[in-house]
């Protein structure tokens, strides 16, 4: 399965050796292959430096067992009335773009009303959810 990693799973992977960083590696070694794109990427690093920059080591180091994609087009139709707001709407584009089975998130104030829905071949889970899914 191909697994699109909202910024916000790689924080929560980097800042602490918990549940999320204990998932990535399973999907990982399970073959499953995690993407995230250089817009993902550059929040997660923001953030990182922000607010535990002692994560960006991790980051680093994950970084060689992620695919990195390149920022992909935005201009991606997306459903009418589709409940996200636009800082979101390239995430979703890029999991689509990529050609993901999965996005991961754990914003559930923005993407909340979409987990388990797919969109455009893209199925929006939270961390749990992922995990009762695959693993």
């Amino acid at each position: 399965m191909r697994i699109f990693l909202d910024a916000n799973i790689l924080f929560s992977a980097a800042r602490a050796d918990g549940a999320v960083r204990a998932l990535l590696s399973l999907l990982l070694e399970a073959g499953h292959a995690c993407c995230v794109d250089a817009y993902v990427l550059e929040e997660a690093r923001r953030n990182l430096l922000a607010k535990a920059p002692a994560g960006l080591a991790w980051l680093d180091s994950t970084m060689t067992r992620l695919q990195v994609q390149p920022i992909g087009p935005r201009d991606l139709i997306l459903e009418g009335g589709l409940p996200l707001v636009e800082k979101d709407k390239p995430v979703l584009a890029a999991a689509i773009h990529s050609g993901c089975d999965y996005l991961v998130t754990g914003d559930r104030t923005h993407f909340g009303a979409l987990f388990g829905l797919s969109i455009q071949g893209v199925k929006v889970m939270s961390p749990a959810q992922l995990a009762e899914e695959l693993l």
